[in-house]
């Protein structure tokens, strides 16, 4: 699947106010790491936002939808439908959000090198 690269490139622009990150390709889009964690991504034309449990029924009555990857739901990441983000304002504010929660999170121990 291809991804809103206008899209990413906002997104690219807002995460870099906020914080540090890295970007890697995920879910067949492009996820932008914070403090070793998913923050937020860009999968077809919609904006990917890792809220947590707790954040998720708020998530959802802002406008977001469930994020499934094939039949599964994926409890704690939202789907931002491009409606929703075409203003600036409310796309910062999403982003806001993934960025928040990765912050607040205590980063991923490096992972062990594979042995050959």
């Amino acid at each position: 699947m291809a991804y809103d690269e206008e899209l990413a490139a906002r997104v690219r622009d807002a995460v870099s106010e906020r914080a540090p990150f890295t970007e890697q390709k995920m879910f067949g889009g492009v996820a932008f790491m914070v403090h070793t964690h998913m923050a937020v991504g860009v999968g077809g034309d919609e904006l990917m936002v890792h809220v947590g449990t707790d954040g998720h029924a708020t998530a959802i009555a802002d406008g977001a939808h469930e994020m499934r990857m094939g039949e599964r739901t994926m409890r704690g990441m939202v789907a931002v439908p491009p409606q929703v983000t075409a203003d600036d304002d409310a796309l910062h504010a999403w982003v806001g959000r993934g960025v928040e929660l990765a912050l607040a999170t205590p980063p991923k121990p490096p992972k062990k090198p594979r042995s050959p």
